[in-house]
C-alpha cells in the first residue's frame, strides 16, 4: 500500500506550517508487499549514543531493502538517486526499557543546500495509531480538508516523524526542545525534526494543533541526528562550517532517532509501544536527484504496506547486553561474593552456639568503676 503522507512541512516561527504541493494518485493502486520484512527492537540498555554515527549499531541485525517510488512501487523503478543510492539498510531497532531507537542508513552522494530542505535528503517514519489506520492513503480517512477532524476521522489516526536537514548541523540533536514544547506543539524551529499526526495526505498537523483548534498539551517526543560518511571532521561541526563537505562526495547517509516507548499524549496523536507487544511502521526517504528539488509526493519507501514492529521483552535479550569478557568477570565475582557471604554466616552462627546461648542483659555486664583517686 502507498505511503502518501509526508508532504513537506516548514515550521516558520513557532507553529505556522507551509504546505508543499500535494500529490495526486493516478490510476488504480496496486501493491505486492514484502511479507518477509519484520523488525524486532531488541533490549539493549545503555547501548546507543544518539549522535548520527552508526558505530554502536555494528553488531545489531539489519535488513536491506530496495527504495521504491511510493506512488508507483514497481521494481523496474527502483531508486538510483543520481546513480548512487540503490539500497537502504535499516537497523530497526533497539529499546532500553524506556526509549526506542531507530537507524536508517542509505548509500548516496552528498547533497546539501543550507536553508533549502528540498535540496537536501529528508526522512520520515509513520506508525498507525487508530485501529482503522491504513498505510495506503496515510490513515485512509475519506474526509476532505474541510470535513476531516478527530470525530469524522476517528480510528484513522497515524503518527509521523519528519526530519528535513536543510537547517540541521550534522551530529547535533534536533526534535523536541523547551521552546516549541513550551508552546504546546510538535514543531522544531531549529532543525525541522517535527512530530505530526494525520488522517490522510491532506489532513495532517503538528501535534497539539488541528482543525478544531490548538491544545497546549502537544509535545514533540522525538530526537534525532544525521551524518554522512564523507565528513572528515569528527570533533563536531558548527553552522559556519556549512556545507560541511563538497557536493557529490560518495558515501552513506545515517539518520538516527529515539522516542519514549510511551508518551504523555492524551490527544490520540502519538503511537504507544508496549514491551513484548507488536506494532507497525513505515519508512520514507526523499533525495534531490541530480540536484533537482524534491517534492512532497516524490518520496521512496522500503515497502508498500505496513512493516511489523516487535518490541522484545528484556528477559529475552539479557545475554546480548554483555560485550567481551566483562560480563563473565562480573558474574564470577558475584558468585564468589555470594559463597563468601554464606561461609561468613555459617561461621558467625557456629561461634554463637559456643556461647551460653543468650545475650547478657545490661545488668550482668561488668562495667568499670571510677577509683577514688580519679574523682
Amino acid at each position: 500500500m502507498l505511503l502518501r503522507l509526508f508532504l513537506l512541512l516548514s515550521v516558520l516561527g513557532s507553529s505556522w506550517i507551509g504546505w508543499v504541493n500535494s500529490h495526486q494518485e493516478s490510476g488504480e493502486w496496486s501493491c505486492e508487499t514484502n511479507e518477509e520484512i519484520r523488525i524486532e527492537a531488541g533490549f539493549r540498555p545503555g547501548f546507543i549514543t544518539l549522535d548520527g554515527h552508526a558505530d554502536d549499531w555494528k553488531d545489531i541485525d539489519a535488513f536491506d531493502a530496495s527504495l521504491l517510488p511510493a506512488l508507483d512501487p514497481d521494481d523496474d523503478k527502483e531508486y538510483t538517486g543520481g546513480k548512487m543510492i540503490v539500497k537502504a539498510r535499516i537497523f530497526f531497532a533497539l529499546h532500553d526499557g524506556n526509549d526506542v531507537f531507530f537507524l536508517l542508513q542509505v548509500d548516496g552522494n552528498y547533497a546539501y543546500t543550507k536553508g533549502d530542505n528540498h535540496k537536501c535528503p529528508s526522512v520520515a517514519l509513520m506508525f498507525p495509531i487508530g485501529d482503522e489506520a491504513t498505510y495506503h492513503n496515510m490513515g485512509g480517512c475519506k474526509e476532505g480538508t474541510g470535513t476531516c477532524n478527530k470525530k469524522t476521522c476517528k480510528g484513522h489516526e497515524v503518527d509521523i516523524m519528519h526530519f528535513s536537514v536543510g537547517n540541521a548541523i550534522p551530529g547535533r540533536l534536533y526534535g523536541g526542545n523547551p521552546l516549541d514544547n513550551g508552546e504546546g506543539n510538535g514543531g522544531d524551529r531549529f532543525g525541522h525534526l517535527v512530530d505530526l499526526y494525520g488522517w490522510n495526505p491532506h489532513c495532517r498537523y503538528l501535534d497539539g494543533t488541528g482543525p478544531s483548534g490548538n491544545d497546549s498539551s502537544g509535545q514533540n517526543n522525538w530526537k534525532g541526528a544525521w551524518w554522512h560518511s564523507s565528513f572528515n571532521v569528527h570533533s563536531g561541526f558548527v553552522e559556519e562550517d556549512s556545507p560541511y563537505t563538497s557536493d557529490g562526495q560518495k558515501g552513506t547517509y545515517f539518520f538516527e532517532f529515539s522516542r519514549p516507548l510511551r508518551t504523555t499524549d492524551r490527544l490520540q496523536q502519538d503511537a504507544q509501544f508496549t514491551i513484548g507487544g507488536s506494532s507497525k511502521m513505515s519508512v520514507a526517504f526523499w533525495y534531490p536527484v541530480d540536484g533537482n528539488s524534491w517534492h512532497g509526493s516524490g518520496h521512496y519507501s522500503v515497502n508498500c504496506d505496513w512493516i511489523p514492529l516487535d518490541i522484545s521483552p528484556g528477559s529475552s535479550m539479557v545475554k546480548a547486553t554483555t560485550r567481551g569478557g566483562s560480563g563473565d568477570v562480573a558474574s564470577a565475582f558475584a558468585l564468589l561474593f555470594s559463597v563468601f557471604s554464606i561461609c561468613l554466616s555459617v561461621f558467625v552462627g557456629y561461634r554463637a552456639t559456643r556461647s551460653n546461648g543468650r545475650y547478657a542483659p545490661v545488668a550482668d555486664l561488668q562495667l568499670p568503676t571510677r577509683s577514688s583517686s580519679a574523682s
